[in-house]
């Protein structure tokens, strides 16, 4: 390196870390939480952090369900609003937490028009759910499924969202279907307030049934006859392998459903445009043959040789290396998922 080439660098460093030094100098620290929060954010986290004291609601990590009733009680224009979410997101990214305002509740509050129209696409969706048949084979399972889908689409989490979840992210509360996503953004959707008929809760016990079916009898041939003719079945509470199970599975035309292998983003935006308008493929309810004693089916022994297990170490250990660059296509992913949503959102506006 040459003298002047290295007497612009020790300048150029010496100017970084200057500036970090009165970023750093102009930080305000927050005594009560143990922060530094940055000087043009400390007017705005103020006013969160008094609110929540007075409402008693944690600071940080902030639920999104406590930064929309913030945002409720401080009513502002929307420049002030996202001034505000811009200040409690940084805070929280800067000390290692999520953004809770960058969640599906506080976007909704913020964006009343979207709002408005996520609600007009949900109640479409919810219907179109309930048209889905039950019942018969193999409709009944495709329909079944797609009727989930379609009530987890309609609460406005994204389609990267939705393919993440599993078993043991929804729950009922009563007569509310509650829906954890992996972000920790949490979903409810309560009954209607006249009638007090959920459909959403109903929808899901019938998929949920279809997997405790399976947990107990794998594979098709029993599963047929249960569409066909539906008998009770005895949920056991989920064990661990199960409740890591993707909730929403593919589907192939011989009705099997890969435990392990989750919806792609792609095929649940796809199905939910196909069922919105009203070009969803119609599944035929094929004739089942007479159950022939299943009581007495035995699953067959299958002799592993002994290089088995080594050869699927290695398998996933190549695999591993191999797949390690695909988080980033993820982003991507969801960042066109989430295009195609508000694309598809515009196309409803004309309706």
């Amino acid at each position: 390196m040459t003298n002047t080439a290295s007497t612009e660098y020790r300048h150029s460093a010496s100017r970084a870390s200057a500036g970090r030094e009165f970023f750093r100098s102009t930080d305000v620290h927050d005594a009560d939480l143990d922060l530094r929060i940055p000087a043009r954010y400390r007017h705005d986290w103020a006013l969160f952090t008094d609110w929540c004291t007075a409402a008693d609601h944690h600071p940080i990590p902030a639920a999104p369900e406590s930064l929309a009733l913030f945002l409720h009680e401080h009513p502002a224009v929307v420049a002030t609003q996202r001034r505000r979410l811009s200040a409690i997101n940084a805070v929280h990214t800067g000390h290692g937490y999520p953004a809770p305002g960058r969640t599906e509740m506080v976007r909704r509050h913020l964006d009343t028009t979207r709002a408005s129209r996520l609600d007009r696409l949900g109640r479409l969706l919810v219907q179109r759910a309930a048209e889905l048949p039950v019942e018969g084979w193999p409709s009944g399972l495709f329909g079944r499924r797609d009727a989930l889908l379609l009530v987890l689409a309609a609460t406005g989490m994204t389609f990267t969202d939705l393919t993440r979840l599993r078993r043991r992210d929804l729950r009922l509360d009563g007569n509310t279907l509650v829906v954890t996503t992996r972000t920790g953004e949490r979903f409810r959707l309560p009954p209607d307030s006249e009638t007090g008929d959920n459909p959403a809760v109903a929808i899901y016990q019938r998929w949920a049934q279809i997997q405790a079916f399976l947990d107990q009898y794998p594979g098709t041939h029993l599963l047929r006859h249960h569409l066909t003719d539906p008998s009770e079945i005895i949920t056991d509470p989920l064990d661990a392998e199960q409740a890591r199970q993707p909730l929403l599975c593919p589907i192939d035309r011989w009705g099997h459903l890969p435990h392990a292998q989750p919806m792609t983003p792609q095929s649940v935006s796809a199905l939910t445009r196909a069922h919105l308008s009203g070009r969803a493929p119609v599944r035929k309810v094929l004739p089942v043959p007479p159950q022939d004693d299943v009581d007495a089916w035995v699953e067959p022994e299958i002799d592993l040789d002994a290089g088995y297990y080594d050869r699927g170490t290695t398998a996933r250990r190549r695999d591993h290396q191999t797949l390690e660059d695909l988080t980033d296509v993820f982003d991507e992913i969801e960042a066109r998922t989430d295009a195609l949503l508000e694309d598809l959102m515009g196309v409803l506006e004309g309706l």
